[in-house]
């Protein structure tokens, strides 16, 4: 199916025209809905732009919107759109070096700010002379807020519709290293990216779409925003992490996307509201019951109504899709960059022969390997390339236009794609033999007291796996819990080479979080700072133990 380009603020424009009065963006505040409709939409973009206009701003001026997800950071980016503004998101987690950096880069002349958890630490990176408009939450002091934007000047209108090569967007790279990149989205690749989630997913509307994971990354842009605007879908927020499971069962979502370590979490609540795996996996096996305990599942999560469930941005273990798959619960995998506006390849629908693939490519999506194994991409959602960065878009893109991804890959006989390590991951030990670390990670992972793991060993005689426990395993006995991470490695060592063997497993102290340093905004974890940390630690282990940090001499 050929995809013709329409911009998202057509799309806005024809459903606040055929179903204006139908309720589109629902914001929970202090545990209440507040509504806006296609039309109350559609008329907030018209003013906000207006607004932006009476403040001087020009079309082509960089704007910057950091919040967490909200109805008003929809209205801002379609008010965007529609002035002929380019947008920057910037990850409502990022500290205030990171802020500084994106606004100084793009050369952000005003910022929209918004629901943020700490943004007393985060104002010091919104320096400068740069304009503040403030959405109405609790944030940092703003020149102008919300209410005086839908009342400053006049709404702006007849404003030339977006063309398909005008940029729309800077998305900068949450990045696992160095300084984010800011990858420069056009109209047509975001249009085009949409309408294919919208043509496969066969989204439409009686569908009901929840919005939680960050806007400021491109997945959540394009599968949730992108795909509501183009389908004419409803879309409800999430008040607070908190409220999190309370505004996922009231949104009744039939679409649902989430991360690995989410899937994860959710996994061992479940276990543990029903007493233990073995409790769990007795109650599936007696046949009156199968059903029943499947249903509480889903509904305890709110996700009854799901026809599908993703998910994306960091490899998701395979065991962990088979125990949804067990309790009745198929998650997609699929597989995306923000240089591809995150939308290439996906296991959908479901194939549950091809779990631990993230599937085959979508349909206008050409991929392939290089003689390395690296996995190439072309797609019409390819940027443009990287903002001010020339020399890194001579070597990001093939002879062909294909991009090259950094993901190693496997791709099997029936074209569905195994992610097998990052190009820049592997690493080499004292003995001067490389190691891909990423399935070795997946092996090991499969033991249910592991949430995160990472395997380091640049300039180590062998690898050593650093391991976070779940939650639940946290409060276990720890000779229990070492028992069975022994039993793990044992299972697992002698099916790799022998200078892949794995050392020793650590159980580090400190949980892996964005704030400190070791998680990427999108949750992936920053193996380079975890090496720094902890390779003179680890170095010395042998022999096959497992230990918990504060254990090691």
């Amino acid at each position: 199916m050929d995809i013709q380009f329409k911009s998202p603020i057509e799309m806005i424009n024809h459903w606040a025209e055929i179903q204006g009065d139908k309720i589109y963006l629902r914001q929970p505040i202090n545990g209440q809905y507040v509504d806006f409709t296609w039309k109350d939409v559609h008329q907030k973009m018209l003013q906000i732009a207006g607004s932006l206009r009476h403040l001087g701003l020009e079309p082509g001026d960089k704007i910057a919107v950091l919040s967490k997800n909200c109805a008003e950071w929809f209205i801002t980016d379609l008010a965007l759109m529609y002035g002929g503004y380019i947008s920057v998101p910037v990850y409502p987690t990022a500290n205030a070096d990171t802020i500084r950096y994106v606004l100084e880069h793009s050369k952000a002349k005003a910022i929209f700010i918004g629901k943020l958890d700490y943004w007393a630490d985060q104002e010091a990176g919104v320096g400068g002379d740069i304009l503040r408009l403030a959405f109405p939450y609790d944030t940092m002091p703003a020149q102008y807020c919300w209410q005086k934007l839908l009342t400053m000047g006049q709404p702006l209108l007849n404003s030339p519709l977006p063309q398909p090569d005008d940029i729309m967007t800077l998305i900068y790279t949450s990045g696992s290293t160095g300084h984010p990149k800011g990858a420069i989205q056009t109209f047509e690749s975001f249009a085009w990216t949409c309408q294919a989630v919208v043509r496969d997913l066969q989204t439409g509307l009686e569908d009901r779409l929840i919005s939680y994971l960050p806007l400021a990354h491109i997945t959540e842009r394009v599968a949730i925003e992108g795909s509501s605007i183009y389908s004419g879908t409803q879309v409800a927020f999430v008040e607070s992490l908190d409220s999190f499971v309370d505004d996922v069962k009231r949104a009744k979502p039939t679409l649902f996307f989430s991360v690995p370590r989410l899937w994860s979490l959710f996994q061992q609540n479940i276990i543990a509201k029903i007493g233990g795996e073995k409790k769990l996996n007795t109650l599936l096996k007696i046949p009156f019951l199968k059903s029943i305990v499947k249903r509480k599942i889903q509904q305890g999560l709110g996700l009854e109504h799901c026809r599908i469930l993703g998910s994306g941005s960091a490899p998701i273990p395979p065991s962990l899709i088979a125990w949804y798959h067990k309790v009745g619960l198929d998650i997609s995998e699929a597989w995306g960059m923000t240089e591809n506006c995150a939308y290439s390849i996906i296991n959908f629908p479901f194939n549950p022969s091809k779990m631990g693939t993230v599937g085959h490519a979508v349909e206008g999506c050409e991929i392939k390997q290089s003689e390395q194994g690296e996995l190439l991409v072309k797609s019409p959602g390819l940027m443009q390339g990287y903002y001010l960065q020339p020399e890194l878009n001579a070597v990001s893109f093939d002879e062909e236009g294909f991009f090259r991804t950094g993901d190693l890959c496997d791709i099997d006989k029936d074209g569905c794609v195994t992610i097998t390590g990052r190009v820049k991951d592997n690493f080499k030990t004292s003995k001067g033999k490389y190691v891909a670390p990423v399935p070795i990670e997946r092996k090991l992972a499969q033991d249910s007291h592991v949430e995160l793991i990472c395997v380091i060993g640049s300039g180590l005689p062998h690898p050593i796996a650093l391991v976070q426990l779940s939650e639940g395993s946290m409060r276990q006995p720890r000779e229990e819990v070492k028992s069975s991470l022994k039993a793990t490695l044992a299972g697992v060592n002698p099916h790799l080479e022998s200078h892949e063997t794995v050392d020793a497993i650590i159980v580090v102290n400190d949980p892996w979080t964005v704030e400190n340093d070791v998680l990427t905004p999108t949750l992936k974890i920053k193996r380079h700072v975890l090496e720094q940390r902890y390779s003179e630690k680890v170095d010395g282990i042998r022999g096959g133990q497992v230990l918990y940090e504060d254990e090691i001499e």
